[in-house]
């Protein structure tokens, strides 16, 4: 099953993704669930800044010791590994979350520092565009018996309408990308004050 849960900051999206994976008062263990959790924060250079690294730190403090975290490697090349793997079909993935990937991949292609307009910027989306088809494939392409499947993402589409076009680029493609994955899950839950909303089920 293919599950994306939404929510703004704060929310409690991921830690509800979390207990969707394994539930608090739940009896699991390594024996009988294998979870593979997908980190998509990347650092600025060669570290993170404070405030980041301590919510790194939090969301790593809360995650059992025997979940196995993918923390390196593109999310893509994991869900396509999964996607060929028997094995996989016994494994629960937990991204969390988009928003972070996308931040990267918006600073691979350059879109932090293009001029609004230029030619660099047009590159630039078109970049972004094939990079979010290539993450849609990839999830389209895990099998229904595969692996459990738990996407988290920000929900950025009520806030403020930013001010300067990178924060504006952000939004616009972190809401289609948001788009698009919930076109292809079976379920799609939106998280607020820690209560979920089933969009879709």
């Amino acid at each position: 099953m293919k599950t994306l849960v939404l929510g703004g900051a704060r929310s409690g999206k991921s830690e509800w993704a979390e207990h969707l994976v394994t539930p608090p008062d739940s009896a699991a263990s390594p024996d009988d669930v294998h979870v593979t959790y997908v980190a998509t924060a990347r650092p600025w250079g060669s570290t993170f800044d404070a405030d980041f690294a301590l919510r790194i730190e939090r969301h790593r403090a809360r995650r059992p010791s025997w979940w196995h975290t993918e923390d390196s490697r593109d999310l893509v090349d994991v869900l396509t590994e999964s996607s060929d793997q028997a094995a996989a079909r016994q494994t629960t993935i937990l991204v969390d979350d988009l928003g972070t990937w996308l931040t990267h991949e918006l600073a691979e292609v350059g879109m932090w520092d293009a001029e609004f307009g230029s030619d660099d910027w047009n590159k630039g989306l078109c970049a972004i565009g094939a990079r979010r088809d290539r993450l849609i494939t990839a999830l389209r392409r895990v099998p229904a018996d595969g692996p459990n499947l738990v996407v988290v993402s920000p929900e950025v589409g009520m806030g403020i309408v930013p001010s300067y076009p990178s924060g504006g680029v952000f939004r616009d493609e972190l809401g289609r990308l948001n788009a698009d994955v919930a076109s292809v899950c079976d379920r799609v839950v939106l998280v607020v004050a820690g209560c979920a909303l089933d969009l879709r089920s």
